[in-house]
């Protein structure tokens, strides 16, 4: 079942990529960037056996409604038998996942390519 893209926000750009669907924050992510977010968030992170990709690369600022809103969706995501991968290169954003433990729920990988598994990539984790 194919499923439509969130429409565009202001914080979020959904595309399709290998097979995963790419959600990438962008800007502010804080309490009213959340609430924006949250009915796209819950509406694919909803879907049976969802292979998603959060992209935080372009994201200025990160705070805890940001944290919430990962856990949230890497909850929903293994509940419905899928899986969930993060991109963030962000040195300040990767120490606070780093320092809530969220990291070693949902560890950070330093490029797309590398969260994509795609060859030749960067392997590991950031």
């Amino acid at each position: 079942m194919q499923q439509e893209p969130a429409p565009p926000t202001r914080h979020l750009q959904v595309r399709r990529e290998r097979e995963h669907t790419v959600l990438e924050f962008r800007g502010e992510i804080d309490i009213a960037a959340a609430a924006e977010l949250l009915p796209h968030l819950d509406r694919l992170t909803a879907v049976p056996r969802a292979r998603i990709v959060i992209d935080l690369r372009p994201v200025e600022f990160f705070d805890c409604s940001g944290l919430r809103l990962l856990h949230r969706a890497r909850t929903r995501v293994l509940d419905h038998g899928g899986e969930i991968r993060l991109v963030c290169a962000q040195p300040l954003v990767v120490r606070v996942l780093r320092l809530t433990g969220l990291a070693r729920l949902l560890p950070p990988h330093p490029t797309l390519d590398a969260a994509l598994g795609r060859p030749g990539a960067t392997s590991g984790t950031v």
